[in-house]
């Protein structure tokens, strides 16, 4: 019996070194901040925002708010928040995400500041979340298809075929984007109908259910009246003319607790803006153009079909060749020509990549309006320069800026500014230093400098090159998504 006890005691304190050993463990793991709470409060509000210098915004990628068409990023709230941040005087980061739960636990956690996507004004959304004054209002419509031959029929013979009191919808499935307030909206309309309406929520956000109706894969879906008369441009066979509801408030969202400054300033600039001429041809620009259908259905729109140019083939091949990623070749080439293969500068610069004159001797191009000819050729003079700065540069990002500028502006003039950087005493690995001496190469106290070996350069033109490009890449990596 004693020994039996004492083995039941070895175990004991076994068991009880694992629970000691695994509290240890976990109260490390939250000492040295691995694991965040999830009740944790972020107070990030606008002194903090402003003194990092940059607002980080979430809105997500459609055909009316966030897009790329001709290689450059639109859209209704992207232009918004550009507008925004040029009033504030501060830096824009776009975050995207069409997940309407994540954007609320996106900007809970402080992934992001500000929500500008227009969201419904609802009781529900309040516990979640403080809107901004409304930036428009709009109802929530039934997106359903007209009946096959509609074309020949009347106006009453195609209503005879639609819903047009939304007591019918009683027994019918309408599929919602989950998360939306169109699953709110649906339910109320049930039960005040008294009857069931069938709702399927779906990851699939509005657009994509929207163009799903028009192929006939499902009967109805609901969307804002903005949004669905947009989309009935490109879809000719949809109706979208039967309200679910009342008009609505649209708004933006900040965190609902530890934002009120930043509310108090986003709001004072709506109510400014919303009374411009500039926020009137940004709504018409987006939701009454009547240019949108050709735009949504050309060969440069990315939602569409997913590509940047008719070029990316050929981007994609020779960026390889770089250990690029292609979307940075891809910005860089609209940058030069705006994807025009036939384009001559007034330097003699050729083709998509604005090859030179020089680089089409040495390379002996035959035909610089070539695409790929073109292509091969730029990005050979590219994979030269990476080879002579990454001997000197040791951050890959930082390098890339580097070629870049060089590609722009010549190679002399950036080791001026790297021998500038060097006798100030900075960094001349920086690319922060360098550009800043780059600029300066145009003041006659650094271009006549001893250390200067070619002169004078208009360096706002090769920072602003590398910057435009860099900030193109970072839109095209929110919306190609392969």
């Amino acid at each position: 019996m004693v020994v039996i006890g004492k083995y039941y005691i070895k175990i004991f304190i076994f068991f009880l070194f694992l629970l000691l050993l695994s509290l240890w463990t976990d109260g490390c793991k939250n000492s040295k901040g691995q694991k965040k709470r999830s009740t944790e409060v972020i107070h990030r509000d606008w002194p903090e925002i402003r003194s990092r210098g940059k607002l980080v915004a979430l809105t997500d990628f459609n055909s009316t708010d966030y897009f790329i068409y001709r290689g450059e990023p639109m859209g209704y709230q992207y232009e918004l928040l550009k507008a925004l941040s040029q009033y504030l005087n501060i830096d824009l980061e776009i975050k995207v995400e069409n997940d309407l739960d994540k954007s609320f636990h996106m900007l809970r956690e402080g992934d992001c500041d500000i929500i500008a996507i227009n969201l419904t004004i609802t009781k529900e959304r309040k516990n979640l979340i403080r809107f901004t004054e409304p930036i428009g209002q709009t109802r929530q419509v039934l997106v359903q298809r007209k009946p096959a031959g509609w074309r020949k029929m009347t106006l009453d013979q195609i209503n005879k075929h639609l819903i047009r009191n939304p007591i019918d919808l009683a027994g019918k499935t309408v599929y919602v984007q989950k998360h939306s307030s169109f699953v709110e909206r649906l339910r109320h309309l049930s039960d005040e109908i008294g009857d069931t309406i069938h709702i399927i929520q779906v990851d699939e956000e509005v657009e994509t259910l929207i163009r799903l109706v028009s192929k006939g894969d499902i009967d109805y879906t609901i969307a804002d009246e903005n949004v669905a008369r947009v989309n009935q441009t490109y879809y000719s066979i949809l109706d979208v003319s039967t309200p679910v509801s009342f008009p609505q408030n649209l708004a933006w969202g900040v965190r609902k607790e530890g934002s009120q400054q930043l509310l108090s300033v986003v709001n004072n600039w709506i109510t400014k803006f919303k009374k411009s001429l500039d926020y009137a041809l940004i709504y018409n620009k987006y939701f009454k153009n009547p240019k949108s259908k050709v735009m949504v259905k050309s060969d440069y729109f990315v939602l569409g079909n997913g590509r940047i140019s008719p070029y990316d083939d050929l981007i994609k091949q020779y960026s390889d060749s770089l250990d690029w990623d292609w979307l940075i070749l891809a910005s860089m080439i609209y940058q030069e020509s705006r994807f025009n293969p036939n384009v001559t500068s007034w330097a003699g610069a050729k083709g998509l990549m604005q090859i030179m004159p020089s680089l089409i001797e040495r390379y002996h191009v035959k035909n610089p309006y070539s695409p790929r000819e073109n292509i091969q050729v730029g990005v050979k003079y590219l994979h030269w320069l990476e080879e002579f700065f990454s001997e000197r540069i040791q951050n890959r990002d930082t390098m890339v800026r580097f070629v870049l500028a060089a590609y722009n502006t010549g190679l002399g003039h950036v080791l001026d500014a790297r021998s500038l950087a060097r006798k100030y005493g900075e960094d001349p690995s920086s690319w922060e230093a360098v550009s800043n001496y780059l600029q300066a190469l145009s003041n006659k106290k650094y271009f006549l400098d001893p250390v200067v070996k070619y002169g004078y350069c208009r360096g706002d033109e090769p920072v602003n090159y590398v910057e435009q490009i860099m900030d193109r890449y970072f839109h095209y990596k929110n919306i190609v998504r392969e």
